[in-house]
């Protein structure tokens, strides 16, 4: 039961808790560069996946081997393998997506977020659990750009681009308003750091108003706690109180009864005999 609950712990938590963009800040770099698109974003994010889990699993699988004065670079060895053979496989079956994402492709082997988590958890975990935490930080990770990638085209360009780079036939766009309304600053470098920032400041008012009101909802705990501790004392003081004055009542002597005053004698008349 335990490990169950490990696992399922381990897989969301890369999604929302410790999500690597939006709470860790990890990976900033392709966050801001390929996130032009929202199908660009999708890409990057599936191939980090995809490392992710080659990694976890094998050095989750050989953590009681690795020497600890060697384990950082045979993290990294091990990373640069998935990275080199995820990068071939884009570039065979998928070259337009390769072409976009460019140096990005090689830039997985030193993503803080792969050998991160290969430090901090695949190399004290199992095979299934690191598997876990693997596919929950890639989730986490590709909706992460996906949001920042959806606010940058959608108000870069006025649409949202499908087909481009994936091979699913023929490319279509989706129109939203005119592009001369849109805002290219945010197919720009400069929109990268607009859109996340945007998201983070979005989401640290959200943590704000629920803490306000975690800590209203406490406060208001705690008063009324008080309220019952004060109307419990005082219930206790004047039972206290009642018990005292009965006490007092049983104690006190009864009064003497009083005497009422003697009666006078009644002189009754001289009868003189007859002489």
């Amino acid at each position: 039961m335990k490990d169950t609950i490990t696992k399922k712990a381990a897989f969301v938590a890369g999604i929302i808790r410790e999500n690597p963009v939006f709470v860790s800040l990890l990976g900033m770099c392709p966050t801001l560069a390929t996130t032009k698109s929202v199908e660009s974003a999708i890409g990057m994010g599936i191939l980090v996946i995809l490392v992710l889990i080659g990694s976890n699993v094998l050095i989750s699988l050989l953590r009681n081997i690795i020497p600890g004065e060697v384990k950082i670079p045979c993290y990294i060895v091990v990373i640069a393998t998935f990275v080199t053979i995820v990068k071939m496989l884009t570039q065979a079956f998928v070259p337009a997506l390769y072409s976009s994402l460019g140096v990005f492709i090689s830039l997985i082997v030193v993503n803080c977020i792969i050998l991160g988590r290969a430090e901090a958890f695949a190399s004290k975990h199992g095979p299934v659990a690191s598997l876990m935490d693997a596919i929950g930080t890639g989730i986490g990770y590709t909706i992460a750009l996906c949001i920042v990638a959806f606010i940058r085209e959608f108000l870069g360009t006025g649409a949202l681009s499908f087909g481009v780079y994936f091979p699913i036939g023929r490319a279509f766009f989706l129109h939203i308003f005119p592009e001369k309304y849109a805002l290219s600053i945010f197919v720009q470098s400069a929109g990268g750091f607009l859109s996340l920032g945007l998201v983070l400041a979005v989401m640290a008012c959200y943590k704000n108003i629920k803490d306000d009101k975690k800590a209203a909802a406490e406060k208001a705990r705690i008063e009324e706690l008080k309220k019952k501790k004060a109307e419990e004392l005082a219930r206790k003081k004047a039972e206290e109180e009642a018990k005292k004055a009965s006490e007092v009542v049983e104690e006190k002597p009864a009064a003497p009864a009083e005497e009422k005053p003697a009666e006078a004698p009644v002189l009754k008349p001289e009868v003189k005999e007859a002489i």
